[in-house]
Parts: C-alpha cells; sequence; structure tokens
C-alpha cells in the first residue's frame, strides 16, 4: 500500500552520504513510489529494476521526448547536445539500437582487454608513484579520476595531454545526463560541452578517415556488419559516448570502491592479504555502492506494477544500488563481503542494454583495487564530511581526501 509519510527528494544533501535506509523504506513500504518532485516513478526491488533495464515496455529513449516538448527558441540552442546524445546507443531503442550496438562491439572486440593488462597496470603504478610523494591526497583527482580517462583516452587515439579537456566536457555533460538538480544553467553548459566535444572528434574521425591508425576511433569508422556502417554522426557520437561513460563509472567504481574498503577495514586487510580476491571485491564493491544510481526509462506501453499504473510517456528512474542491496536477494545486504557469492548484481544493467565496456571497468577496478590494498593497507580518511555527486543517475564522491600511512 502506498505510505504517504515517505518522499523521495534527490535535492536531500542529507541523505546523499547514505540514501540506504530511505531505499530500504521504500523497498518494503512502497516499491513503486510516485515523486511528485521528479515527476516520475521510483522502482526499488530487484526484480522491477531488472525488469525495467529488460523490457521493451519501457524505453531508453528519454532525451528525444524531453527535447520535443522544449519551446523553440530553447531547443534552437540546445542543438549539437540534441544532435549527438540522442545517437548515443544507450539512448536508443531497435532496430537502431541493435544495429549501431553491434557495430560498436565489433570495434570494440577487435581489441582484447585482457590485452591491455599492462598498459593499465602502467597507469597505476605512474599514478601511484606520484602519489607516493605525498603526504595526503584526494583519492579521486590523482588517481580514480586520471587511470580510466587516460585508459580510454589512449585506446581512442586522444592525446594524454588533453584530459584538462576531457574532464571539463565529461564534468558539464554529468550535470545534464546525470540529473543535477541544483545547476540552474546545467542546459547550457551541456551545450556547450556537447559542441566543443562534437567539433573535436569531427576533427579527429576526419584525420582518420583520411590517415586510419590502430585506434578505436579507426575501428569505429571501419566496423560494419550486413547493417552497414555507422554515419559520420553516429561515429562522433559513439566516441563521445565512449570518452564520457569509459571513465565516469570506473571512475567512480573506484572511488566508492576503495571509500568502503577504508570503512570496512578487515575487508581492505583481506584482500592486502589476498591479491586473488581483487575481481570479486571489484563486484562486491559494484553491489555495495555502485557507481550506476538509476537507470532513467519511460514507459512505452501502459501497464500495471504492484498495482500502480503506469501510463505512457511516464518517466521512471530504476534505482540500480536500491535493487542491489534487496533482500529477497542478497543474504545480509548491508553488509560489505568481498568474498560474496553468488553476487548477480546489476550496476552494469542488464538485457541488451548492458554496459559494453563493463569488462574493462572490470579488469580496471580488479587492478586498481588490488595494488592500492597492497601500497597503502594503512590508507585512512583525510575526514568523514565527504562531497558527493548532485545527480540521480550517476553515483559518486567529488573528492575522496586520504592519508597515505604506509604501515599497516
Amino acid at each position: 500500500m502506498h505510505q504517504a509519510s515517505i518522499r523521495f527528494d534527490p535535492r536531500d544533501v542529507a541523505a546523499m552520504p547514505d540514501p540506504f535506509p530511505l531505499f530500504c523504506r521504500l523497498r518494503e513500504e512502497d516499491p513503486v513510489h510516485w515523486s511528485s518532485r521528479l515527476g516520475g516513478w521510483i522502482l526499488t526491488r530487484y526484480e522491477d529494476v531488472r525488469r525495467a533495464a529488460t523490457t521493451s515496455e519501457m524505453s531508453p529513449d528519454r532525451l528525444r521526448p524531453f527535447f520535443a516538448q522544449l519551446p523553440q527558441a530553447q531547443r534552437s540552442t540546445l542543438g549539437d547536445l540534441a544532435r549527438f546524445l540522442t545517437l548515443w546507443v544507450v539512448f536508443r531503442d531497435p532496430p537502431d539500437h541493435t544495429r549501431v550496438r553491434a557495430i560498436m562491439s565489433q570495434a570494440f572486440a577487435s581489441r582484447a582487454v585482457q590485452a591491455l593488462i599492462p598498459d593499465i597496470a602502467t597507469v597505476i603504478d605512474d599514478l601511484l608513484d606520484r602519489m607516493e610523494r605525498q603526504a595526503a591526497a584526494d583519492l579521486i583527482r590523482d588517481f580514480a579520476y586520471p587511470l580510466p580517462a587516460t585508459v580510454i583516452m589512449d585506446l581512442l587515439g586522444v592525446p594524454r595531454g588533453d584530459l584538462g579537456l576531457v574532464k571539463q566536457w565529461s564534468d558539464e555533460l554529468a550535470l545534464f545526463i546525470g540529473g543535477a538538480q541544483d545547476v540552474p544553467n546545467k542546459y547550457a553548459r551541456a551545450q556547450e560541452a556537447a559542441r566543443q566535444m562534437a567539433d573535436y572528434f569531427r576533427d579527429l574521425v576526419n584525420h582518420r578517415r583520411a590517415s586510419p591508425s590502430g585506434d578505436l576511433v579507426t575501428d569505429l569508422i571501419e566496423a560494419r556488419n550486413g547493417a552497414g556502417r555507422l554515419d559520420n554522426d553516429e561515429v562522433i557520437a559513439a566516441c563521445m559516448l565512449m570518452l564520457f561513460a569509459g571513465h565516469e563509472t570506473t571512475t567512480n567504481l573506484i572511488g566508492n570502491g576503495v571509500l568502503a574498503l577504508l570503512r570496512h577495514r578487515d575487508e581492505l586487510r583481506r584482500l592486502r592479504d589476498d591479491p586473488g580476491l581483487a575481481a570479486s571485491a571489484v563486484e562486491e564493491c559494484l553491489r555495495f555502492d555502485g557507481p550506476s544510481g538509476a537507470l532513467a526509462r519511460v514507459v512505452a506501453v501502459e501497464h500495471e506494477l504492484r498495482g500502480r499504473l503506469l501510463r505512457k510517456g511516464d518517466r521512471v528512474f530504476a534505482m540500480v544500488n536500491a535493487a542491489n542491496r534487496d533482500p529477497r536477494v542478497f543474504p545480509e545486504p548491508d553488509r560489505f563481503d568481498i568474498k560474496r557469492r553468488p553476487n548477480p548484481h546489476i550496476a552494469f544493467g542488464a538485457g541488451p542494454h548492458f554496459c559494453l565496456g563493463a569488462p574493462l571497468a572490470r579488469l580496471e577496478g580488479k587492478l586498481a583495487l588490488a595494488e592500492i590494498a597492497r601500497r597503502y593497507p594503512a590508507m585512512r580518511l583525510a575526514r568523514d564530511d565527504l562531497a558527493w555527486n548532485d545527480s540521480l543517475i550517476i553515483r559518486g564522491l567529488t573528492s575522496l581526501p586520504v592519508l597515505l600511512d604506509h604501515q599497516a
């Protein structure tokens, strides 16, 4: 039965550090919750969230309806944002999604993830060596952000010297994609970032067409299947998506994961003593407080869910981290256990939209967490009051100040 006393408000700063008690109440008392603040449904049970990710009754194509309902004057000022983000495969339905994903998968499959281990390990060592010379560090700024950003830039053939540009564009796009609540000019900022990013990749794509290289941009240009190749805008959009999503999720996987380990010292010691646990540690970090706050969907076919009528066009926010602590699926869901088996979390989504970059994110997370535990078994938080991103979709810290004690 609907409990009017529960109020889901993404602007509630007090709930950001620990939204899980609220998720628990929603899951048990009002699992299909109408949020007047968001103008959409909030789903919190594992079964419902997984279904939202896989059913054709809900669509990921949430941006085209959004842009369509804007006044013409505003819509015309957001041209690049609308033009390229609506081409991102994560926002497309079949048959376009099927076609574009197949071609992107072909380009991605040309690079064996395991073959990247030496390069990723070198980037990790370089970043930690720099941290080694500091008494204190911001783990997000100094490690969790530059590691996956550098890896995906290398794959795409984007010069490492452009790391600052990449961060600026990504931060501005994240305000829009992540559903920031308290940034009044987020649309204009995201539009400018999309324009600059598209111009950057248009130049790079043109250059690669003239002079093919051994990078992912060249693979995207050349990849084809029975439905043909990606057109120029689709290649540019795919590059933008890979650059953005290729580091955003992994940055927050590492940041949230290190925070969980620092707050559960026994688990950190277990990882240090047995680096072979790194893979299962990554899975538990993804489950316990993962980088995906919510999957946003639009109801495509009117239907009932747990007694509530979801009408066509309604917005739905399937809360991934709430689902990943559903006691119906995970025994002792609030316990952080890096040896948890089985661990069927849905941090990377499910079904046709399962994250293409999941193998790379898992590998980066595994190598990063194992090396941090080895080098810094006595690392500790520099302070407890941590700042979280203003985002409903993206779950992550803006910074993670740590003290790099070297002795266990």
